[in-house]
């Protein structure tokens, strides 16, 4: 009975594990690097203002 228990108990683990593996982390976001998080805000920045300047050039 011991050993039937314990070979079932292994079995359940790795279906648990292989599983896990399978179904998506979570809704925590991707990690971005502190460079990258940088770099993507000096793009914003660079947008921003030129469609700023585009805006009053309308007005």
């Amino acid at each position: 009975m011991n050993r039937k228990k314990k070979v079932v108990s292994t079995l359940k683990k790795k279906a648990k594990k292989a599983n896990a593996k399978l179904a998506p982390n979570s809704n925590k976001p991707r990690y971005i690097s502190k460079a990258e998080r940088e770099k993507l805000a000096l793009e914003a920045e660079a947008i921003q203002p030129s469609e700023t300047v585009q805006q009053e050039d309308t007005v």
